[in-house]
């Protein structure tokens, strides 16, 4: 379900209400009359609409979470590898770069073992 249309919508009901609410609130002010629109208030009318407006960004926070959680897992795996690397080397530890994390163009394939035959048909 495409969640912009609801987005746009939440936006669009948050700055109605808000604009309900201020005419109110004019009307209240300038006259003696204290007006109300189904029951709700100038007040309840900005109520209404900060509620809209926190939906609407909880809405678009949530989708861009979504949208971007595979590349944010990724850095976090990476950071998570090159600090145990860097912890590795301060103990004394012998590290081997993991052929899935080299950023130098190789290959991603893991190595065979030494004194195996190769993977490819004689």
């Amino acid at each position: 379900m495409p969640i912009l249309p609801l987005v746009d919508l939440m936006i669009l009901l948050g700055t109605g209400s808000l604009g309900i609410g201020f005419v109110l609130k004019a009307i209240a002010i300038t006259t003696h009359y204290r007006p109300t629109l189904l029951g709700f208030s100038s007040l309840d009318f900005v109520l209404i609409a900060a509620v809209c407006m926190a939906f609407a960004l909880t809405l678009v926070a949530r989708t861009w979470l979504k949208l971007h959680e595979p590349r944010l897992l990724d850095l976090q795996r990476r950071a998570g590898e090159d600090d145990a690397r860097r912890r590795a080397r301060e103990y004394g530890f012998e590290t081997a770069e993991s052929p899935r994390t080299r950023t130098d163009g190789g290959s991603l394939e893991a190595p065979l073992p030494t004194g195996t035959a190769s993977a490819e048909p004689r």
